[in-house]
């Protein structure tokens, strides 16, 4: 049973912005901090922000500035807002909920002109 489905990733180039979306249960949603990771080939997954129940927020060095998470309790998402993109940022982008430890599926997210 899929629990949390992600959307919104693709090819964009250098300087571009994508947003991706997240949308989960109710359940999961509520009692969760919602997070974004990311894993480029050969390298480990990574975390690349979060955020609270309560709307407390955390990013990564390497986003901070140019990425915004968000969360709509209404409907259940979490969204990632991701500007000034670099081609280091292509990886497989990952919606996390904890505790509970559930994953998205995983979305491609590519920077390249």
């Amino acid at each position: 049973q899929v629990q949390l489905v992600e959307s919104g990733g693709g090819l964009v180039q250098p300087g571009g912005s994508l947003r991706l979306s997240c949308r989960a249960s109710g359940r999961i949603f509520n009692s969760n901090t919602m997070g974004w990771y990311r894993q480029a080939p050969g390298q480990q997954r990574e975390l690349v922000a979060s955020i609270s129940r309560g709307g407390s927020t955390n990013y990564a060095d390497s986003g901070k500035g140019r990425f915004t998470i968000s969360r709509d309790n209404a409907e259940n998402t979490v969204y990632l807002q991701m500007n000034s993109l670099k081609p280091e940022d292509t990886a497989v982008y990952y919606c996390n909920a904890w505790p509970d430890n559930h994953w998205g599926q995983g979305i491609q997210v590519t920077v390249s002109s």
